[in-house]
């Protein structure tokens, strides 16, 4: 799976100056659709997003923090407690009751040095999830921080690549039905 990596690495920064290459990665892999596929929130399997072209904040910046150091960036992964239900989105009465339920979930984003600075990067949410109000990152500058697509209700936690596996979610049955209905919704959501 990783000459995939390579080829999308050669086909999205070939013949860009570093700031270039830096917003085509980000720019491709925020692009991919937003869905919860729990089996790729697993850093060996993340590299799937590009086979099933959709996938989460987990597999999205794991692939975009590979990209950024093959880059020669210094990139560390980023880890937020936030809860579903103070998620500024208007969910269906159904979504909105699941995501009441639901235990703190813990958001990845990814931390990037940026001329001796580090920088917060979320590729999390696609263009289309726009419409719902949420804080899409549409416009990046290469340098200063994004937007987080949730409000943190703790402490983070950041992560060096080598730790890695440290970082892992664990989903009991009420997550596993909240995120088949999610994604469910959001698919709805872009076809309109």
């Amino acid at each position: 799976m990783t000459e995939i990596v390579d080829e999308k690495f050669t086909l999205w920064t070939q013949g860009k100056n570093a700031l270039q290459a830096r917003l085509s990665i980000y720019q491709r892999v925020r692009d991919i659709p937003y869905a919860v596929i729990l089996e790729l929130n697993d850093a060996k399997r993340y590299v799937e997003i590009l086979k099933y072209g959709k996938g989460s904040c987990m597999p999205k910046h794991f692939l975009l923090c590979n990209m950024f150091e093959r880059l020669g960036m210094l990139v560390f992964y980023v880890v937020y407690p936030f809860r579903w239900d103070e998620v500024k989105i208007s969910y269906p009465a159904q979504l909105r009751r699941l995501a009441g339920q639901l235990p703190t979930g813990y958001h990845l984003a990814c931390l990037v040095e940026i001329e001796e600075k580090l920088v917060l990067v979320d590729a999390t949410l696609d263009l289309a999830l726009d419409k719902l109000g949420l804080p899409v990152n549409k416009e990046w500058d290469g340098m200063s921080n994004t937007l987080l697509p949730i409000t943190p209700c703790g402490e983070e936690q950041i992560y060096h690549p080598s730790e890695v596996n440290l970082v892992e979610v664990q989903y009991d049955e009420k997550s596993m039905t909240f995120y088949r209905e999610l994604n469910q919704w959001l698919e709805e959501v872009r076809r309109l």
